[in-house]
């Protein structure tokens, strides 16, 4: 055992040697469990560097072509910074639980599809499931797992999934104050060249305590917590729900749509994506050798398919000659659109979409129980974060914010 890394462990193998990755966000990912650096190494997590991170909404900033698998080793590093900065966490958790929640942090998002929430939204295919199944069934990353112990798949993906029965441990993963969202929200900010994102990391850990065996925060650290929910509110806003990014996705739902409804024989150079056509009828591994890179070969054969629709959106979603846009309220004449593209040659039922989204910035536990953050108030009481912050309290009593699009061609 290296002599520098005694106290951290007793029944897991070392790394020879510390590993680390270069990261623009965390500096450095560290690396200290042969576990994690045998899991990075699996065919199934390396394929998550052929996923993009944000999907359509490289077609607006153009340096968001970071990847999964860099958020998902950043997701692994906050939950490490958690076990080194949170007090009393680490020594509330056992070296197996450490190690599990960190495995978790690691392959939380190994489930994603080609264009990661637009696919699973196109397909009606739930990342989170594929997730389960990969950390389950026979792939290199269960057998990495199991080499350490045959617990740990199901402990691992139980984390992952809330199924776990130490609350904290999901917490640490996926909760209002998680890894998950520290890191995406740092690293969408950097690589989209935007500065909504940005949140004291280091205070909000620093300031974490666990009380009954769950997150909370001091009250100390309510405006670093503050700073952190407007974070997200400004990059779902102004980064994730763009309308070109939206218009992207929608016309990727319409290639699906029509790959659906079409005789098999127009999809020629695409037949690898018939099983995605039906949810239920793709296996493990078809899924597995699925990512953009293989998206970008069926469209670009799809872009000489015999059937005009397939080939026309093909080659839109190729050359970005994305769909306009406007507001869809209840003024938008939508039959007037429709109408306009009917007489511009194309099908309203693919040339003309909607979408609908909408957001709370900030929902307290009775709404959902992983959406609430609590307070630990000096005087000892525990607080619901909305009850500590005035800030807050005024997210929570304000409307819920949405927008509705109406997605059609341009120069109609």
């Amino acid at each position: 055992m290296r002599k520098d890394l005694k106290h951290i462990s007793k029944n897991f193998n070392l790394t020879d040697e510390h590993k680390v990755l270069r990261d623009p966000v965390h500096g450095y990912i560290n690396v200290y469990y042969q576990v994690i650096w045998d899991l990075i190494g699996t065919p199934e997590f390396q394929r998550l560097r052929r996923i993009h991170q944000l999907g359509g909404t490289s077609q607006v900033y153009h340096t968001a072509e970071h990847s999964r698998f860099g958020h998902s080793l950043g997701v692994y590093e906050i939950v490490r910074l958690m076990l080194e900065n949170v007090k009393n966490l680490k020594s509330s958790l056992t070296e197996f639980e450490q190690v599990a929640v960190l495995c978790a942090g690691l392959l939380h998002d190994v489930g994603h599809g080609p264009y990661s929430h637009a696919f699973e939204t196109i397909t009606g295919i739930n990342h989170e499931l594929i997730t389960d199944r990969i950390i389950l069934e026979d792939t290199g990353v269960n057998r990495v797992l199991k080499q350490v112990d045959d617990k740990l798949p199901q402990v691992v993906a139980d984390i992952i999934a809330h199924r776990h029965e130490r609350k904290l441990l999901s917490q640490m993963i996926s909760s209002q104050m998680d890894a998950d969202r520290m890191d995406y929200l740092l690293r969408d900010s950097y690589f989209t060249g935007v500065s909504y994102g940005e949140f004291d990391l280091f205070r909000i850990l620093r300031t974490i305590r666990i009380v009954n065996d769950a997150i909370v925060m001091k009250e100390s650290g309510i405006h670093a917590v503050e700073d952190y929910i407007m974070a997200r509110y400004q990059m779902y806003w102004q980064v994730y729900l763009h309308p070109v990014s939206r218009s992207f996705e929608s016309m990727l739902s319409s290639v699906f749509g029509r790959m659906k409804h079409v005789d098999k024989k127009y999809l020629k150079g695409a037949e690898f994506l018939i099983p995605f056509l039906d949810q239920n009828s793709f296996t493990l591994d078809e899924f597995i050798a699925l990512d953009e890179s293989t998206v970008v070969v069926a469209l670009s054969n799809l872009k000489k398919s015999e059937d005009p629709i397939l080939s026309d959106l093909a080659r839109r979603l190729l050359t970005r000659d994305l769909f306009d846009y406007e507001n869809l309220t209840q003024k938008t004449d939508v039959e007037a659109i429709k109408s306009k593209v009917k007489a511009a040659g194309y099908d309203p039922e693919y040339y003309v979409l909607k979408d609908y989204m909408s957001q709370f910035l900030y929902r307290p536990y009775a709404a959902d129980e992983n959406a609430g953050l609590s307070v630990l108030r000096d005087d000892g009481a525990v607080l619901e974060l909305s009850h500590a912050s005035s800030v807050v309290r005024g997210f929570v009593q304000g409307e819920e914010k949405e927008d509705r699009k109406i997605f059609f061609p341009k120069n109609i």
